[in-house]
């Protein structure tokens, strides 16, 4: 807005023939609702396939409560991410039909399938596999799994399956079939995705958890082992980075399933 057009408007407002209503509206950018604390994209469903998720930790309980509010009156499906079980117990008292994965740090308030779903995800839509080296990395795979879901895609999940008991990936071979994208999580030396991306014909997602050892780094190890992997398939993300790697798999699940029904 140029400087003419705000001098008319104040004029206009001046004169009584603007409402402060109207007037502030005219500065309100289209698809972006403010809560105070947070300024809600509730345009990227449209442009980017998936509504804006949250990141809990480090926002206020108050913050963050009235961030879902807002997103619930846009008809947005809401996920939160690293939220506390605190902070769960409270919204989940002030916002019915939510619920908290308390494993993988997950809250959603789901929309309510008579609803139509012009802020949330589509519905279900190809297959992703969430693969686990050990139980230690249940937490980052549980936000692996229940962002998937979220994302409409159905779900699988493989535990327990590391390089040190090389049988177990080998007896569980049948459930990867079909997937339209896996998600490996694993910590330690990180060498279970090159050894699944041997055995799949799509991507598999590199998820490097920080479980491990004093040479492990915090998950350092097990991210330069998963970058330098000689599977061509491979592709890696952040360190316990469980939120994005159920994400592109979603992402990546969704294309393809859509790919499929038109062929």
């Amino acid at each position: 807005m140029n400087l003419d057009e705000l001098q008319k408007l104040a004029g206009q407002l001046a004169s009584g023939g603007l409402s402060v209503e109207e007037f502030v509206g005219r500065f309100q950018v289209p698809g972006i609702a403010n809560t105070g604390e947070a300024q809600l994209d509730l345009d990227r469903h449209r442009r980017c396939g998936f509504p804006e998720v949250v990141f809990a930790e480090g926002k206020s309980l108050q913050a963050l409560e009235k961030i879902f509010q807002a997103l619930v009156n846009h008809g947005v499906d809401v996920l939160a991410t690293r939220m506390s079980g605190e902070k769960a117990a409270e919204l989940e008292q002030r916002f019915p039909g939510s619920y908290y994965n308390p494993v993988g740090r997950i809250f959603r308030i789901p929309l309510a399938p008579r609803e139509s779903k012009p802020g949330g995800p589509p519905e279900a839509a190809g297959r992703v596999t969430v693969v686990t080296a050990g139980t230690s990395d249940l937490p980052v795979a549980e936000e692996a799994r229940e962002t998937a879901v979220w994302t409409g895609a159905q779900v699988n999940m493989i535990q327990d399956v590391g390089v040190a008991g090389p049988h177990r990936l080998t007896a569980n071979l049948a459930q990867l079939e079909g997937s339209d994208a896996v998600v490996v999580i694993a910590g330690m030396e990180g060498a279970l995705p090159s050894v699944v991306g041997g055995y799949v014909a799509c991507p598999v997602i590199a998820v490097p958890t920080s479980v491990g050892y004093g040479a492990s780094f915090g998950g350092l190890a097990a991210m330069l082992g998963m970058l330098n992997s000689c599977a061509a398939n491979v592709t890696v993300v952040n360190i316990d980075a469980g939120f994005k790697g159920g994400y592109l798999a979603g992402l990546i699940a969704r294309n393809v399933a859509r790919a499929r029904s038109r062929s």
